[in-house]
């Protein structure tokens, strides 16, 4: 709460004032002496300014950026992407040829397997057909057999 709203006496908040010291000027420092060959000295040059006064200094070549490295005419990304592109295809060539192999190979063993499946149940129809001629056996004919309890006589 307040001060004045508790009834007691307000508080006297102690103030402190701080005023800016000034600051001592800066000595100035003689820049240090660069030796410079007798041949390289730099040009002098006047400048007259409106008001008539005349400004003389060193002339100041003006910075030459450097050079841009020269800039590929295509960019590796592009190459990048291209030669990605030739590899996916020929991958895609080569996945297909598989395909028709395996394909080819396929037809080929399902037609082996009904080859020999004609084969073998010609050779079966064969066997079966030819069994009732004279080949070595014995025929009986059975109507001048006599039967007799069950037993055959022949």
């Amino acid at each position: 709460m307040y001060p004045h709203h508790t009834g007691r006496a307000p508080v006297q908040w102690a103030v402190e004032v701080h005023h800016p010291a000034p600051i001592p000027p800066a000595v100035p420092v003689a820049a240090p002496l660069v030796p410079v060959q007798p041949g390289t000295l730099p040009s002098v040059a006047s400048v007259v300014l409106p008001d008539g006064r005349v400004v003389t200094g060193y002339a100041i070549d003006p910075s030459k950026p450097e050079p841009v490295a020269a800039k590929p005419a295509v960019s590796r990304t592009a190459v990048n992407i291209a030669l990605g592109g030739i590899g996916f295809g020929a991958v895609c060539g080569g996945l297909i040829l598989l395909t028709t192999f395996i394909a080819a190979l396929a037809a080929l063993i399902h037609q082996l397997i009904i080859l020999a499946a004609v084969i073998f149940g010609g050779w079966i129809a064969v066997q079966v057909f030819t069994a009732s001629g004279h080949r070595g056996r014995t025929t009986v004919n059975i109507r001048k057999a006599v039967f007799k309890r069950n037993h055959f006589h022949g």
